[in-house]
């Protein structure tokens, strides 16, 4: 009775009452069908954000590793500066300021180009594009994402140089003796058996980026969490519109933990 998991009892139970006020109680369906669109734009912004996160991360958790100190000094710094601000506040930061200072810089490249005469006649019309960009073609959604990209590849960093470093050095040494440089010994023999051990640990993050795409509600995106701030506004029926988020949510997570621990037997087996 004590190995009895019973808290995946008391959570699965708890799930089908949830289920079945959803499909049966009006209240509750009507804020279920209200939220699909907020579930449709969660998963894209979680994987839209997480593949430049987890691309972000490598490239820096390269850095991290390296014994150049150019790319070990920016890498370490991005890592160490994203980690110690609150990710609400780095999304706010990245959608007024970030963003809009990139804007002013590729309205200012492309009018740099456009002066340029032996640049102009081959370029003039991506310059042209470029000076007419505003900040009003970038939306809080596009913002949020890669608000959510950067503050999350600051943690696949560290996650993909543990991975690295996991590696025994003999196995860089071996490769660099085959005749192999730095990168190809990386590329062939390192980061091969280093993402195998990084990939439940990333996997976890994806969850967890999951579950932070509801900080993009303070940028009124209209992802889940937003769309039950609306639902409640307009029905006042907060019990039945936070319960509903709330199991939407869970079971997106359980789900995926699910996915995440078998990936884990997965390769402990082989």
């Amino acid at each position: 009775m004590q190995n009895m998991p019973w808290w995946a009892l008391i959570l699965a139970l708890l799930g089908l009452f949830l289920l079945f006020q959803i499909l049966n109680n009006e209240d509750y369906h009507r804020a279920f069908v209200f939220l699909l669109a907020g579930i449709r734009l969660t998963v894209i912004i979680t994987l839209t954000a997480y593949v430049v996160a987890a691309t972000i991360g490598l490239i820096a958790g390269l850095g991290r590793v390296s014994d150049h100190l150019i790319p070990y000094t920016i890498s370490t710094l991005y890592v160490e500066l994203i980690r110690g601000v609150p990710m609400l506040v780095q999304l706010i930061y990245v959608a007024f300021v970030v963003v809009p200072m990139g804007i002013s810089a590729i309205n200012g490249l492309g009018g740099w180009i456009l002066h340029v005469p032996a640049l102009a006649g081959t370029l003039h019309g991506p310059a042209q594009w470029m000076v007419e960009r505003s900040i009003r073609n970038v939306d809080m959604t596009t913002r949020g994402i890669i608000g959510l990209a950067i503050g999350y590849g600051a943690y696949e960093a560290e996650v993909y140089r543990a991975g690295i470093q996991s590696i025994e050095k003999g196995q860089m040494e071996a490769a660099r003796s085959l005749g192999m440089n730095y990168f190809q010994a990386m590329r062939y023999i390192i980061l091969p058996q280093a993402i195998r051990r990084v990939l439940p640990p990333l996997g976890n993050d994806f969850i967890a980026m999951l579950k932070d795409s509801s900080l993009l509600s303070a940028l009124a995106v209209r992802e889940l969490t937003q769309l039950g701030k609306l639902n409640r506004a307009s029905t006042f029926r907060t019990f039945e519109t936070w319960n509903t988020v709330t199991f939407l949510y869970l079971t997106m997570t359980v789900l995926l933990s699910m996915l995440v621990k078998l990936l884990e037997r997965r390769l402990a087996i082989d």
